[in-house]
């Protein structure tokens, strides 16, 4: 078993870039789609407009009728009939004549313009027009607003509520979307209690499940909170069989160290295989990924802000690849406030929160909840490095996306 052989963050995410798994691609529904990654290019099924239509209320012409017109000599049409919207029109317009017409309603054969309503007179059965009407007046013409086989939006796009409104415009009913990844969810430890319970002496509240299960949620996973394993074989091996039964890969916290109770290797080593038991980074060095049945298992570590820092280096981009999706860590550049020191041949993950134009180091501990509450995220102090001077420009790896 590859306990504790540690290896670089690098080699790390080279074998998790290496497990079999590819995005699988479902069709729902369009009001069902909103926050779902587009799985194809959608190109416009028919022109919107389908039709050539009036944007004005007014009466349909043809223009070249108008273009002695002018206020001492105005021309006269006879009005023929009515379209609204929603009508099919049977009119044939023929020189002379108009139909009054509300907006959205489709143009009468032989019409090429729409006088508004308030630029006329009506007179009986007749239309009375002061000035020229030019072709395309008071009209959008088919395909003005889309054309028909036009690109609309772009395989790898969240959708948006202008997306979906987009998609019915033009007729989808269903759109093809990247499956959401199955995450589950297992915290770990006999003194890890559920929030709601009675709090006894040397309990805690469990943090981690519901950190990683927003956060696999925020990606555009679908997380699954399992419960909290104690510290036993059996209660442990279940719950990593139940996840990789219900479920695409599993996220446990704690248990990954090599201490006597840590079973977390073990029970993948018996159930798969054990690919990584050891990442030369701090915080987070026990680190453990595996598969079982095909299945990623990854162990992270117990803290907080450790458990959150390696799932955003090593997890966000998996599920972001189930997605359809390359996953780019959000960065900004912002200066220490003030000085930090590294342990030379240590590579470091410190915590930090943002304010302003400053980075400012969170160095309560990763146990600490308010270290990872407080933190914006993290910056990277390499292990040849053991001084990072106060107003030294660091990236700084945002939480999130």
């Amino acid at each position: 078993m590859a306990f504790l052989k540690v290896i670089s963050l690098e080699e790390a995410q080279e074998i998790i870039g290496s497990f079999p798994l590819k995005p699988e691609i479902e069709e729902v529904l369009v009001e069902q789609a909103l926050g779902r990654i587009l799985a194809e290019d959608i190109v416009s099924p028919i022109n919107v407009p389908p039709f050539d239509r009036a944007t004005v209320d007014g009466y349909a012409i043809r223009s070249e009728d108008t273009w002695m017109a002018g206020e001492s000599n105005p021309v006269k049409l006879k009005v023929v009939g009515e379209i609204n919207a929603g009508d099919i029109p049977t009119i044939d317009l023929k020189p002379g004549t108009s139909v009054y017409i509300s907006t959205g309603a489709p143009l009468p054969k032989g019409a090429d313009a729409v006088v508004q309503f308030e630029d006329v007179d009506r007179d009986g059965e007749e239309v009375i027009i002061y000035k020229p009407a030019y072709p395309g007046l008071g009209v959008m013409k088919a395909g003005a607003d889309i054309e028909k086989d036009s690109l609309l939006l772009r395989k790898g796009r969240r959708l948006g509520f202008k997306d979906t409104a987009l998609l019915s415009a033009v007729g989808f009913s269903t759109v093809p979307v990247f499956r959401k990844p199955r995450v589950a969810v297992i915290s770990t430890g006999n003194e890890v209690i559920l929030p709601g319970k009675e709090l006894k002496y040397g309990q805690i509240y469990d943090i981690n499940g519901r950190a990683i299960a927003d956060a696999v949620r925020e990606l555009g996973g679908e997380a699954f909170f399992l419960g909290i394993a104690k510290d036993n074989r059996e209660s442990l091996k279940r719950l990593i069989l139940k996840g990789t039964e219900c479920c695409d890969m599993v996220l446990l916290s704690g248990g990954a160290s090599g201490g006597i109770r840590d079973l977390t290797a073990s029970i993948i080593e018996e159930l798969g295989e054990v690919k990584v038991h050891g990442i030369a980074i701090q915080p987070g060095k026990p680190t453990i990924i595996g598969l079982i049945d095909g299945k990623p298992v990854f162990g992270l570590p117990g803290y907080p802000t450790s458990c959150l820092t390696n799932f955003t280096l090593l997890v966000s981009p998996l599920i972001k690849k189930l997605l359809g999706q390359e996953y780019r860590h959000r960065t900004t550049r912002k200066k220490l406030s003030h000085k930090v020191f590294s342990v030379k041949g240590r590579r470091q993950f410190l915590p930090v929160r943002i304010e302003a134009e400053m980075a400012v180091p969170i160095l309560k501990g990763s146990g600490a909840v308010t270290s990872f509450i407080d933190a914006d995220g993290f910056i990277e102090v390499p292990e040849n490095v053991e001084i990072l001077d106060d107003g030294e420009e660091v990236e700084v790896i945002l939480f999130g996306i």
